[in-house]
């Protein structure tokens, strides 16, 4: 499972560099300017936290797959971790419209690939914390 867990630190960790371009990507500048300051701000400082706990958890994964997988503390590790992906599994679903993907390429490639990414990692977390 430690190659499981250094794949995904790898792979979050280059998702939580992906975020510096949101702000480009999705046109912020334009698109947040009709908001009031402290909603365009909170969506700025949320987006920075949620990159840094991608972050996080990528470096932890990436650096300490033998103690995640190998003790108790990393066992509850991975069930809190689990635990989120699977959420954000579900949000993927259920949180989103399918207005946002369904009928573009692109948009359904990515919505495919994360669908898969974030079912792989809740998958290996959970599997890792039930095994012991």
């Amino acid at each position: 499972m430690e190659i499981h867990l250094e794949i995904i630190g790898a792979a979050l960790l280059l998702l939580a560099a992906v975020h510096v371009i949101f702000p480009r990507y999705f046109n912020w500048k334009i698109e947040l300017a009709a908001l009031s300051l402290i909603n365009r701000q909170m969506m700025i400082v949320h987006t920075f936290f949620v990159a840094l706990t991608v972050f996080l958890i990528g470096a932890l994964c990436f650096t300490s797959a033998k103690e995640l997988t190998e003790t108790a503390l990393g066992h509850k590790i991975c069930l809190g971790i689990g635990i989120f992906w699977l959420l954000r599994l579900l949000i993927q679903f259920f949180g989103y419209s399918s207005e946002l993907w369904k009928g573009k390429r692109f948009e359904t490639f990515v919505h495919i690939i994360f669908s898969v990414f974030w079912t792989y990692m809740t998958v290996v977390f959970l599997y890792i914390y039930f095994q012991k």
